[in-house]
């Protein structure tokens, strides 16, 4: 009977890590204050070709949120500001609002979330203030009323200005005027379960200290990192500092539990001549290394193996938005449909690849070895380096969830395979191995199984070298005796798994 449970819950476990599920943690932002934005139902053929899994709205538009209807994504609707005080001095208002804005769509059209106002807390408007937890109080009750209580949540959106203090990260805490009128709303939160929704942008942080070595930290490259005095954590970005300032302020508050979700992220295209840091390249780095941190399951510090629910800002560029120009140039798509860079969002880029692949070589490459971690480099140095390497191009599918060298699922294990890949572009060039000094190339093969590190000049054909056992031990493999276990059950067909150990289950199943 042992044998039998424990053979169903590894059963589960595959399915419940299939790559369908990999990616269901990046979103996007869809605003509309633009006059050249493509039709609805095109922006959601858009959306559903890539990998992205939410998008948020600022309103409730009815025609997006059906032309999402029936595609799985899941959609965030926003109440407006100006709304509020009719909502929270009346219960019928805020179920007319549910009964038009939810009810008519879902579930075909699967509404998650549902946040009360925007960044109220910003517009020092004590008015609106008060009214906001009533406000949202009356959409749950409503919610309640037709019996989608806790099948969409309901929250508002602070602006990371709420912080009265976030360095180092575990000393944050909420600015001592917000936090009488942020108790109630977070109390609110916990007894929902609903997220604590926050809008952390590492550009802003850029902007006011501009040396060279916090861009590197804004945008997850290789940096010296950062060490937390309190923790002696050392962060090695900006995402994750601003994050788990959150996490610490909502600690400091009593609500630990409550689940932080990132609204807003992002970086602009272009701005004014006289703001430095906006660019395509930097906006491209951003993103394409925020998707692989998401990807790589790591989390935060003080989160860790716990991705985080976020949404980049946008899926567009909004042309009338006011403001410094560079609010105008977010975009990751242009109006015709076309990216305005790579970030590795199409399905096929994101998808764990069933066999691992050699990078385009040229010509010129030479059979000089494999690139791979040194045995002194940090956990840290070696996350940066695996983020920054997913966020160049490099197809890191193989070392996703499903892909064929996920396993061992392990920072060591991934950034070799990554490091390896990005140094196969141009072997020739040997400084392409270094990631801080914290690489070095080797003549022995790295592969296993049927993970192949690739090699330029390489066919496939030699025996495997002694370094590979040092990039694929895995704790999972390990048994209570020290032991290790056979990996050879792990590489039956599915349905050999379902005929040897689930059907005997669900006959044992009937005497439990």
């Amino acid at each position: 009977m042992a044998h039998s449970i424990f053979f169903f819950s590894l059963f589960l476990f595959l399915f419940s890590n299939s790559p369908a599920d990999a990616d269901s943690f990046i979103g996007v932002n869809y605003g509309l204050l633009a006059d050249n934005l493509p039709s609805p139902s095109d922006a959601a053929k858009l959306i559903q070709s890539s990998s992205i899994q939410k998008v948020r709205l600022y309103g409730a538009d009815p025609t997006i949120i059906k032309s999402l209807a029936g595609t799985g994504v899941g959609i965030v609707i926003g109440v407006a500001n100006g709304d509020l005080p009719s909502l929270a001095s009346d219960l019928n208002v805020a179920s007319q609002w549910i009964g038009t804005n939810v009810l008519p769509f879902y579930p075909a059209s699967d509404i998650v979330l549902i946040n009360v106002g925007n960044e109220i807390l910003l517009s020092n408007d004590l008015n609106l203030v008060s009214q906001l937890l009533p406000a949202m109080q009356n959409v749950q009750m409503a919610l309640e009323a037709v019996s989608l209580g806790g099948k969409i949540k309901v929250s508002t959106v602070h602006a990371m200005t709420v912080l009265g203090q976030s360095d180092p990260p575990s000393a944050g805490s909420f600015a001592p005027g917000y936090q009488a009128g942020l108790k109630g709303i977070l109390q609110f939160l916990s007894e929902t379960g609903s997220p604590f929704v926050i809008n952390p942008y590492p550009f802003f942080a850029y902007l006011g200290d501009q040396r060279p070595e916090t861009l590197s930290f804004c945008l997850f490259q290789p940096n010296p990192g950062r060490v937390d005095s309190n923790t002696g954590i050392k962060y090695m970005n900006m995402f994750d500092a601003q994050v788990d300032a959150v996490h610490s302020a909502l600690k400091s508050m009593g609500f630990e539990n409550v689940e932080v979700v990132v609204a807003e992220t992002g970086w602009p295209t272009s701005g004014d001549s006289n703001v430095v840091g906006p660019s395509v390249e930097n906006a491209q780095t951003y993103n394409g290394n925020l998707i692989a941190h998401l990807r790589s399951m790591v989390g935060t510090p003080l989160r860790p193996g716990k991705p985080i629910d976020t949404y980049i800002f946008a899926l567009f560029d909004e042309n009338l938005k006011p403001g410094p120009s560079f609010e105008r140039s977010f975009g990751l798509f242009k109006p015709d449909l076309t990216m305005a860079y790579d970030i590795g969002l199409t399905k096929t880029s994101s998808s764990g690849s069933q066999t691992s692949q050699s990078p385009p070589l040229g010509k010129s490459a030479t059979s000089v070895g494999w690139c791979v971690p040194k045995e002194d480099a940090t956990e840290e140095q070696l996350q940066a380096s695996l983020d920054w390497v997913c966020g160049q191009g490099i197809d890191c599918g193989p070392i996703t969830p499903g892909g064929v060298c996920f396993e061992p699922n392990n920072v060591m294990s991934h950034t070799a395979y990554a490091m390896n890949l990005y140094f196969q572009k141009s072997p020739e060039n040997p400084t392409d191995c270094d990631f801080s000094q914290t690489a070095r190339i080797t003549s022995n093969n790295p592969s296993y199984s049927n993970c192949v590190y690739p090699r330029a000049g390489w066919s496939g054909d030699e025996s495997l070298g002694g370094a590979m056992n040092k990039y694929v031990t895995s704790d999972k493999a390990i048994e209570t005796n020290g032991s290790e276990c056979s990996s050879s059950f792990l590489s039956l067909p599915l349905f050999m798994i379902i005929f040897f150990f689930v059907l005997p289950l669900s006959h044992h199943m009937n005497f439990l």
